[in-house]
């Protein structure tokens, strides 16, 4: 157990570089899956359940596809920075501005997910005109103005109002844009966002709830299964909770499911935490960080193709062969060994991959939608490993100039996400230049694949430029 203590004098540590890679790399992946060309590549670079040609969704179809794993990575660098940044409002205020705090959070993630939704061009019409994408580009500056922490160019209270004006403008648009139509629907919002939001919400709480006890904090999760195994039999107190909302279009049961990931992810993060107090670091050899991260990498790599293929029983065997080479480079079966924070992460992400694999046989086999037990334990595993292996290349030292690049995308995460979709998309379309990327994605597999890279690699561009001018969006 690694108590938040409440009364602690160390200096809270509120980043860490490997996280932030991890978020940066889970975003623009997110990004990449969505700019590829639409139909033409190999079914392994789409979602599984929604296979090329028609992209028809088939729930039947069992497996997962490295764009499967990108939502949930997400969601676990969301669940290990909880303890991060909430740590230092924890020691510093009372019970009721912190839970004002979350709270906060949570209606400003709700308005984000609405109002970016609402200003793409193509939800504003069918056929969007030059009008439309002029109007998504006033929506991405509106937000710039909204979120963007201003206080390195203005003073609190200038940014404040800033702020003010701009969440009025922005009330304001969507009525002129939606109020002479039946097209503004609550219920119909970025999905994505939403599930962030109810996970920033009740990730937080129950995390704060039970900061002094991680065994606590995992006991919800039993009762969070036996409301969903339960949830189809008419009648019965799991149904009622099931259904229980104040409004479906804000929060739904269904969404809690993710808590699995999140609650899990915020027990790395207080193992990142406890890792930065310590004076003596328990410490790895180069050869040892080199093999800890081939093993992580192959773990990931294996898993996500053997799953894939459905070879389930030779993936079970490597995979265990696998693990057990993993810990033991970990020094995890060592008499008195003082664990890393990679080690123990390495234990933590093989526990849930072979749950994850047990369960796998569950519900008709791993899938993303609907999405099962074997889903959230096998992603949240394999989070576990990409967040120990990039730990490992970072004590070896590569790539520093490309890792820098990327944790200042995964520090701004909120512009990363809506870059493509309110300034990049229009612009391409208003310039003409969104014809000659099309071009591009019809020229086979290869041209597909760049046409998705070219456009993520602007977005980074975009991202990293905002970042660099400590323009970072906060909700």
């Amino acid at each position: 157990m690694i108590p938040i203590l409440p009364n602690s004098k160390a200096t809270p540590q509120q980043r860490n570089d490997s996280l932030d890679v991890l978020r940066g790399i889970a975003i623009l992946l997110m990004v990449l899956s969505s700019s590829i060309s639409f139909g033409n590549l190999p079914a392994w670079m789409y979602h599984a359940q929604v296979p090329p040609p028609k992209h028809v969704f088939d729930p039947s179809i069992a497996g997962i596809t490295w764009v499967d794993l990108v939502f949930p990575i997400f969601l676990f660098t969301m669940g290990a920075a909880i303890p991060l940044a909430m740590r230092k409002k924890v020691a510093n205020l009372n019970a009721l501005p912190i839970v004002g705090a979350i709270f906060k959070r949570f209606v400003a993630l709700f308005f984000f997910a609405l109002f970016s939704f609402y200003m793409r061009a193509w939800v504003m019409s069918g056929e969007p005109a030059a009008s439309q994408y002029l109007l998504s580009i006033v929506g991405f500056a509106l937000l710039f103005a909204l979120y963007a922490d201003l206080k390195s160019y203005l003073s609190m209270r200038t940014a404040r109002l800033v702020h003010i004006v701009a969440l009025l403008l922005s009330v304001g648009m969507l009525y002129l844009l939606y109020a002479p139509t039946d097209r503004f629907i609550l219920q119909k919002t970025d999905i994505i966002i939403l599930v962030l939001a109810n996970m920033a919400l009740f990730g937080t709480l129950w995390w704060w709830l039970t900061a002094k006890s991680i065994w606590l904090r995992m006991a919800i999760l039993p009762f969070i299964m036996g409301v969903f195994l339960g949830s189809k039999e008419v009648g019965s107190i799991n149904e009622f909770i099931y259904k229980l909302s104040p409004a479906t279009w804000l929060y739904q049961f269904y969404y809690l499911k993710y808590l699995f990931i999140i609650l899990p992810a915020t027990v790395v993060g207080e193992w990142i935490i406890a890792d930065t107090s310590l004076a003596d670091k328990p410490r790895m050899q180069r050869s040892q960080l080199a093999l800890q991260g081939l093993l992580c990498a192959l773990l990931i790599g294996l898993n996500v193709f053997n799953l894939y293929m459905r070879y389930l029983d030779i993936n079970i065997g490597l995979t265990l062969m696998l693990i057990f080479s993993l810990c033991f480079c970990s020094g995890v079966f060592r008499r008195g060994e003082v664990l890393t924070l990679q080690a123990k992460m390495a234990v933590l992400g093989s526990y849930l991959l072979f749950l994850g694999l047990i369960f796998e046989a569950y519900e008709g086999g791993i899938k993303k939608d609907y999405s099962t037990y074997s889903y959230y334990f096998v992603c949240t595993g394999l989070a576990c490993y990409a967040l120990t292996m990039l730990c490992c290349i970072e004590k070896l030292a590569f790539g520093k100039s490309l890792f820098r690049g990327i944790a200042l995308v995964g520090k701004n995460p909120m512009v990363a996400y809506t870059a493509g979709n309110l300034l990049l998309i229009p612009l391409l379309a208003l310039t003409g230049l969104q014809s000659a990327l099309d071009q591009m994605g019809a020229q086979g597999v290869f041209g597909g694949v760049m046409r998705g890279v070219l456009f993520t690699g602007i977005v980074a561009l975009l991202t990293i430029v905002s970042s660099r001018l400590k323009l970072y969006w906060k909700s």
